[in-house]
């Protein structure tokens, strides 16, 4: 039986809407930091770069001080629920925080993450997208 790799990322499928709602939010931040890092990794990718410069372009991106600044672009375009799942994520109890970043960065970052990483579960791709955009541009 073929698979597309749409249907093996159809999480839906696995997870209903109220089990991903009840996802703890380091569990959503986890998956959505490599979704976060799929967008950023794709959004640098022009031309012929050799890899350690794509790497050095999508830091500014990725690491928390990063990804704090691109939130703050957004959150007034945040529904309800999208801002209360960002402060979940921002508001959980960090096991470790890297020694580059501050606590205060890295728990922004960590909101921005369970918000992608809950988007991304519930297949809302095209406000996933849309939110990226406004954070990009």
């Amino acid at each position: 039986m073929e698979k597309t790799l749409k249907d093996f990322l159809a999480f839906g499928k696995i997870y209903d809407e109220k089990s991903i709602k009840e996802l703890n939010s380091l569990a959503l931040a986890y998956v959505g930091d490599a979704v976060f890092e799929l967008l950023v990794r794709t959004m640098v990718l022009k031309g012929n770069i050799p890899a350690h410069k794509l790497h050095t372009k999508s830091i500014k991106y990725v690491q928390a001080k990063g990804q704090k600044e691109l939130i703050e672009k957004v959150l007034q375009s945040l529904s309800e629920e999208e801002l209360g799942v960002y402060n979940r994520g921002k508001n959980s109890k960090p096991h470790t925080v890297a020694k580059n970043q501050t606590l205060g960065d890295y728990m922004e970052a960590t909101g921005l993450e369970a918000l992608f990483g809950y988007l991304y579960l519930l297949d809302r791709l095209d406000r996933l997208v849309e939110i990226f955009g406004e954070m990009i541009n």
